[in-house]
């Protein structure tokens, strides 16, 4: 009985340190570290959505978007996650359609999306503002907000797949690159 309760003890600690770990590591912008400790223990935490909510922020903000998937499909119980899984439905959707649009031509200006902060929503917005237009090698975009940020939308070819690149500036320096496929 004493050996039970210290497995059960064990367990409970063990749960508790992988999730406030996980926390410690988002506080602290470790973002790609949340994504692959969320994707390495999902499978045990799948009924937590806090858990899955801070898993699927952290796959978010290191731009690993098609990893959202099974969050968005697990986050259904409560007012925040369901909030949640539409935020991230929205993104996925918004990525989903501006590569398609970017790769085979596909028109978007049909389209109206709920907005967010997030920077491929941001990008998404101004490419479908553009309306119909000729393909271009690269789009440049400013930021409506704030006049010093701007933003660098392009495809690569690669010899597999090619990727979607938006490389974000604050006046002429490069702050960040999102890659995404």
């Amino acid at each position: 009985m004493k050996l039970l309760l210290l497995v059960i003890v064990t367990c409970n600690l063990y749960a508790y340190n992988i999730k406030q770990n996980l926390f410690t590591l988002y506080q602290n912008k470790k973002y790609e570290e949340v994504c692959t400790i969320g994707f390495n223990n999902f499978q045990r935490y799948k009924k937590d959505e806090e858990f899955v909510s801070l898993y699927a922020f952290g796959c978010l903000y290191s731009d690993y978007i098609d990893r959202l998937s099974i969050p968005i499909t697990m986050l259904k119980f409560s007012k925040e996650a369901r909030a949640n899984s539409a935020y991230f439905s929205v993104i996925m959707m918004q990525k989903k359609l501006l590569y398609h649009a970017l790769i085979d031509g596909y028109e978007l200006s049909q389209y109206v999306l709920p907005s967010t902060d997030y920077i491929l929503s941001k990008v998404f917005d101004l490419y479908v503002k553009l309306g119909k237009h000729k393909p271009r090698t690269f789009y440049l975009f400013n930021d409506p907000t704030d006049k010093k940020l701007s933003y660098k939308l392009y495809i690569s070819k690669d010899e597999r797949i090619s990727k979607m690149i938006i490389e974000e500036y604050y006046d002429t320096i490069i702050l960040k690159r999102h890659i995404y496929w």
